[in-house]
């Protein structure tokens, strides 16, 4: 089989490291891909805004099947276009994607099909949404609605942090994306996230992971698009698990179907695990980045063949095998992130570190001619196997030590919470 992945990032990489190691796949693509995936497969030149340039790649190349990684495509209805012109793609439709597109419209289907989430409001303007925080007061979470790159939201302690955030919503930081916000009730308690497939109608549950959004230790800083991750999650027990798929993921799948709008593709679901249960902060309509690579890392099953089940619609009977072993991903990112940096710094040693328990997954990098320069903001993902958390941990950062960089920096503390609680 010969497969294209859409992306260029740390999720992008581990996919197609994943999906390399498929008995079913007979070349592999990616588009526009990094320096680590050129290891793995053909690295292609295609603008992915041009739907009908990347078509007319895979005619051209026989392409059978597409697996589209980052939200943009995916929401701007990437998998819509490709089959339509006949090629199987992993990616639910533009409608189906919507979960993640717009926070209302998940909290509307939220609504719907009485999934526990936060009380919220939705606004078009900016002084109603100011006078709302007024009212409601703080600690309260400011949203753009749309896609953001991980940095729309804002947890405020104060009405005046609250009303920062909505003035830079509607004075356009986030482009469009914050021409609508949603503001939501401060949940009490800690996140954690679960990764499903879905094929339409059937659903078949992969892992949890907990990541962290904050760029530096102690969660403090901004927020990024994630600094780390590890899988599972101890703190989501089989049992919070199984009420997550009753109370939160069956009836998504349910209010899709029942709005002729069928989920194919991965749902990442967002939890708050609060006093009164687990609740849905957010969903998002692809695989996360860096939960991806800790999954990939755990997973022993057949990614390849589990995509296009989902794809096809006949995840019926299939399964998914997970090591027992922790995986834990630490990111280094370029001094500066998630603000302004620059590019083009130069990195050594990362390439010399794969080994059957750890692996460096790129994410923001390019070559020139023999060396490996810096080409974005999250740049490393340094990934490491271990019996616990803490093992995994100490893996990862004892990789990290042997990478010289010097214009990159990382959080120390990636997983502390489990490894406080002894995980």
């Amino acid at each position: 089989m010969r497969v294209l992945v859409i992306g260029s990032g740390g999720r992008e990489h581990a996919l197609a490291w994943a999906v390399s190691k498929s008995p079913i796949l007979t070349h592999l693509f990616i588009a526009p891909g990094n320096a680590g995936t050129e290891a793995l497969g053909d690295n292609v030149v295609l603008d992915l805004k041009n739907h009908g340039a990347i078509i007319d790649f895979c005619r051209l190349m026989a392409v059978d099947f597409v697996i589209v990684g980052p939200d943009a495509q995916v929401v701007a209805g990437l998998g819509d276009d490709l089959r339509a012109a006949g090629i199987n793609a992993f990616c639910p439709s533009a409608a189906a994607a919507q979960l993640e597109g717009s926070k209302n419209f998940t909290k509307q289907l939220c609504a719907e099909m009485n999934i526990p989430t936060a009380a919220y409001a939705h606004f078009t303007d900016e002084q109603s949404a100011l006078e709302y925080v007024r009212e409601q007061g703080a600690p309260i979470v400011v949203k753009a609605d749309g896609l953001a790159a991980g940095k729309g939201v804002t947890v405020a302690a104060t009405v005046a942090e609250a009303e920062t955030a909505i003035h830079e919503c509607f004075a356009g930081a986030f482009g469009a994306s914050g021409a609508e916000v949603v503001i939501e009730e401060f949940l009490e308690g800690e996140e954690a996230s679960l990764f499903v497939l879905c094929d339409g109608e059937n659903t078949l549950m992969l892992a949890s992971a907990q990541d962290h959004k904050r760029a530096f230790d102690g969660d403090t800083g901004p927020n990024t698009g994630g600094m780390g991750a590890y899988s599972p999650a101890p703190i989501l027990t089989d049992a919070l698990t199984r009420e997550v798929m009753e109370t939160i993921i069956q009836p998504t799948v349910e209010g899709l179907q029942r709005r002729g709008t069928p989920y194919q593709g991965v749902l990442y679901a967002g939890l708050m695990l609060t006093a009164d249960g687990p609740k849905l902060i957010e969903y998002n309509a692809r695989f996360g980045d860096p939960e991806c690579q800790v999954l990939m890392m755990r997973l022993q099953s057949d990614i390849l063949e589990l995509l296009i089940a989902s794809a096809m619609g006949t995840l019926i009977g299939k399964f998914a095998e997970w090591r027992d072993d922790v995986a834990l991903t630490v990111i280094m990112a370029t001094k500066g992130y998630p603000g302004s940096y620059e590019t083009g710094s130069e990195i050594h040693g990362a390439e010399e570190l794969d080994t059957s328990s750890t692996r460096v997954f790129h994410a923001g990098t390019r070559r020139a001619d023999s060396r490996l320069l810096a080409n974005g903001g999250r740049v490393l993902n340094v990934t490491a196997l271990g019996a616990t958390v803490a093992e995994a941990q100490r893996h990862a950062y004892q990789c990290i030590e042997q990478i010289n960089w010097p214009e990159g920096f990382c959080r120390k503390d990636i997983g502390w919470r489990a490894i406080e609680r002894g995980e």
